[in-house]
């Protein structure tokens, strides 16, 4: 009867030791995914922070979901999370890298055909105050306006231009989108064929 109680106590030890084994290798394999699904999302942070934050936050809510799970030892849901912020790292990186080729196309268009148009103002304001016949409607005070306005949008591109060059292509789209819409307006109050 000793025997069996003590055969009965060894087994169910090596169960005990067996489970907590299978349980720190589960946390093992867990933290791996966690730790993996971080190293994903820091390769690309930067990028995705200037071209596509909503999906770095996206991301990063779902690796703390991971790391809260794991702290509660629900391995399961802790692994779940760590796959779907790998999986929304890998969706991040090739998102930040078509919007930043987007956006790169569409500065490299801005930055020919803005300082045209700003150089066909400054053209027309300096023959217009030089006594050139100005469009009908157009008195002095609005050429005074208009040189405002130019001087207002000259000012907005500098800043552009200096953000694009500083490498914040977003900034300088941000400023640079709403220069197209008041420049157009000022070259068609200035009579200006586009």
């Amino acid at each position: 009867m000793a025997r069996k109680t003590g055969w009965v106590r060894c087994t169910l030890l090596g169960i005990m030791l067996f489970v907590g084994g299978c349980g720190n290798a589960q946390r093992d394999a867990t933290e791996s995914a966690i730790n993996a699904a971080q190293g994903a999302i820091n390769a690309t942070q930067a990028e995705a922070a200037k071209y596509v934050p909503d999906q770095l936050q996206a991301a990063q809510t779902a690796l703390q979901t991971a790391r809260d799970a794991l702290a509660k030892d629900d391995y399961q849901a802790a692994l779940t999370a760590a796959r779907a912020a790998a999986s929304k790292a890998k969706e991040m990186a090739a998102a930040a890298a078509a919007k930043k080729d987007e956006w790169t196309k569409a500065w490299a268009q801005l930055k020919e055909s803005m300082p045209k148009s700003l150089a066909a103002v400054k053209g027309r304001l300096d023959a217009y105050s030089r006594g050139a016949r100005m469009p009908a409607g157009m008195d002095k005070d609005m050429l005074a306006g208009a040189g405002t306005q130019y001087e207002q949008l000259k000012q907005s591109w500098a800043d552009a231009s200096a953000a694009a060059a500083q490498g914040n292509l977003g900034d300088a789209m941000n400023k640079a989108s709403g220069m197209k819409d008041a420049l157009a307006k000022l070259m068609e109050m200035l009579g200006i064929k586009t």
